[in-house]
C-alpha cells in the first residue's frame, strides 16, 4: 500500500484524470460526513472510449505506486465506473449520468478539496 495520506492519493488521482482529458474533476472531502470512504474523486469522459482510458490509467498507474484497486464496477458498460482504492473512491461520469445522479449534490455537506491550478501535465506520483 502506498505511504500517502488520502488527501494526496486523491490529489495525485485528480491528476491521472487529468492527464487523459477528464473534465470537472471534483475532489469530495466525504469522510468528514460519511464513514464510506475518506474522499471521492468525481470527473466525466465524454465517451465509453474516454471512460475506459480514465479509468485504465488510473488503475495501471495507481497499481504501479502499490495502491491497487479494491473493487471495480461499471466498466463493462462505461457510462459510470466506479474504482474503489479503499479510502479514495473515484467515480467516472459521461455527461448524462453524471447529470442524472448528481453526486455533488448529494454529497452537498461535504468539503470540496481545492485543485492545484495546473491539475494534469505530470498530475498523479512523483
Amino acid at each position: 500500500m502506498s505511504n500517502r495520506n488520502p488527501k494526496e492519493i486523491a490529489l495525485a488521482i485528480a491528476g491521472l484524470a487529468a492527464d487523459k482529458k477528464a473534465e470537472d474533476i471534483k475532489v469530495l472531502e466525504v469522510g468528514k460526513v460519511s464513514f464510506v470512504a475518506d474522499y471521492f474523486v468525481i470527473c466525466t469522459g465524454n465517451s465509453k472510449v474516454q471512460v475506459h482510458v480514465i479509468a485504465d490509467h488510473l488503475l495501471e498507474k495507481m497499481k504501479e505506486q502499490n495502491t491497487p484497486v479494491l473493487h471495480k464496477e461499471g466498466y463493462g458498460e462505461g457510462r459510470w465506473v466506479l474504482l474503489d482504492f479503499g479510502a479514495v473512491v473515484v467515480h467516472i461520469f459521461q455527461p448524462e449520468e453524471r447529470e442524472f445522479y448528481a453526486l455533488e449534490r448529494l454529497w452537498a455537506k461535504a468539503p470540496v478539496v481545492s485543485l492545484p491550478t495546473a491539475v494534469g501535465g505530470q498530475g498523479g506520483f512523483q
